[in-house]
């Protein structure tokens, strides 16, 4: 692996370093990339079928590749020049540049929800008018109120 673009420096101190340091070093480094955070800051520009660049961790460089299938801790990617699939952590991949045409628009915030009716603001004999479970509308007048329901004629026979 290439050590291009490492300080000469860190790289020394990593060589003289004792195999207990350096594992040390490496689950911190683990636990870092494991970070949500982290994932999420790659993730968040992402999506299937966009071409992002990644780290061949056999030679060190960027390739390009297609983003075939997203899971929690890493990114299924098919590589552009060798057809082949490789599953890597979002740490290998290098955030791709927010795409300018979703940018977030200044939305204006959305009135607060009326308050949810009580029991107490029904009484029988009134009018009402609700979505079914199929979505249609179904209007009616209130016959008997329970703790927790209303039966409703729709004075077509069925209640």
């Amino acid at each position: 692996m290439s050590v291009s673009g490492i300080d000469p420096r860190v790289l020394d101190a990593l060589q003289n370093a004792s195999s207990l340091e350096l594992f040390q070093l490496s689950t911190l480094i683990e636990r870092l990339l494991a970070d949500p955070r982290r994932i999420i800051a790659v993730r968040k520009d992402m999506n299937l079928g966009q071409t992002v660049r990644f780290v061949d961790w056999r030679d060190g460089s960027l390739r390009e590749g297609k983003v075939v299938a997203m899971r929690d801790t890493q990114v299924t990617l098919q590589d552009l020049r060798e057809r082949k699939e490789w599953k890597l952590p979002y740490a290998a991949i290098e955030p791709p540049l927010p795409d300018p045409a979703t940018r977030p628009q200044a939305v204006a915030p959305e009135p607060p929800a009326a308050p949810r009716p009580t029991r107490n603001d029904f009484r029988c004999g009134e009018k009402v008018a609700f979505e079914d479970k199929y979505l249609q509308t179904v209007v009616g007048t209130i016959v008997r109120i329970n703790s927790r329901t209303a039966t409703i004629d729709p004075g077509d026979g069925t209640q």
